[in-house]
């Protein structure tokens, strides 16, 4: 029998997952060389804290402490046929910008002939109503450069010392580990589920020697990088492993992974972004496909509050 693919029109010919590309590219300046200017409370973004990608965004928005600077909706994390919706519920509400049921009205007012899958997060101008963006990596570079200055934050993600590495570590994570177990997940025959899963534990064992030798992905200091893993071994252990049968070995069997995940985790405002409440249901209960029963495991038990250590074996300099 056929497996059927969680979405259609992103599966090839053979049962491989095959990502569509990001629909909204355009760009917010702050120095008039584009139609949307970076102004306090212009903007909105739209997100669900169950997905990786637009919970770097999330990460993103605090860190540059722009809470005040542009608003943000969390949609219902469990998505139907009809797609993300706009309901009341715990640490999910109603649009309170647009009056949207569902987020596919901010696409098809953004663009009446779009046809491709609706996904999150969604950079909206409160000016233009459309859409300005709906790619993570985009939001979070204006974030951190054209809006940096509209907020309180004092961090910079995206350091001009270590760009051309950190663009390739950037790839490097995206190809074989956020969007590897996706491709494992998302596989529906046996040959296009192995070789991304294996590539996906081959990242890991690399990653996991890197961070022997250093605290952070780059050293003492947390980069875009850094929050760019951390969304996907936040849900490592508790969706991709079981769910996407990225079961090789767990975060928690890593000692340097687990730790970094860890000390990432109890970086100041971070835990409030990361609901295993939304993340569990919205796997586990959307993807009915492969999980057709839509029972959501309780566990597993894990804490990201205990003592990590790596402050003390790698002390700043």
């Amino acid at each position: 029998m056929a497996a059927t693919p969680q979405f259609a029109d992103e599966q090839s010919a053979d049962g491989a997952f095959e990502r569509q590309a990001d629909a909204f590219r355009e760009w917010v300046s702050n120095d008039g060389s584009a139609p949307y200017a970076a102004i306090a409370g212009r903007y909105h973004l739209y997100v669900c804290l169950a997905c990786p990608w637009a919970s770097r965004t999330v990460i993103t928005r605090h860190l540059l402490g722009l809470e005040e600077v542009i608003g943000m909706t969390v949609v219902d994390p469990i998505r139907d046929e009809r797609g993300w919706a706009f309901r009341d519920g715990p640490g999910y509400t109603a649009d309170p910008i647009n009056g949207f049921a569902f987020l596919s009205e901010a696409y098809t007012a953004s663009d009446p002939g779009f046809k491709g899958r609706v996904t999150v997060p969604v950079l909206w101008d409160k000016h233009t109503r459309r859409i300005v963006n709906n790619s993570e990596d985009d939001i979070c570079r204006m974030f951190n450069e054209v809006f940096a200055s509209l907020g309180d934050g004092k961090v910079n993600l995206f350091p001009r010392d270590i760009e051309t590495e950190h663009a390739k570590l950037a790839l490097f994570l995206y190809e074989h580990v956020n969007n590897g177990v996706y491709k494992a997940g998302f596989a529906t025959s046996q040959e296009t589920y192995e070789p991304p899963c294996r590539d996906l534990f081959a990242a890991l064992d690399e990653l996991e020697a890197r961070l022997a030798a250093r605290r952070y992905l780059f050293g003492d200091r947390i980069v875009e990088a850094d929050w760019r893993l951390f969304c996907t071994l936040v849900r490592f252990d508790s969706v991709y492993h079981g769910h996407f049968k990225c079961n090789v070995r767990r975060i928690v069997d890593y000692p340097n992974l687990q730790g970094y995940l860890m000390d990432l985790y109890q970086q100041p405002g971070i835990a409030p972004t990361v609901n295993f409440d939304h993340i569990k249901r919205h796997y586990y209960f959307t993807h009915d496909d492969i999980n057709p029963t839509r029972i959501v495991p309780i566990g597993p038990a894990q804490d990201l509050t205990k003592a990590h250590h790596r402050d003390k074996a790698f002390p700043a300099a």
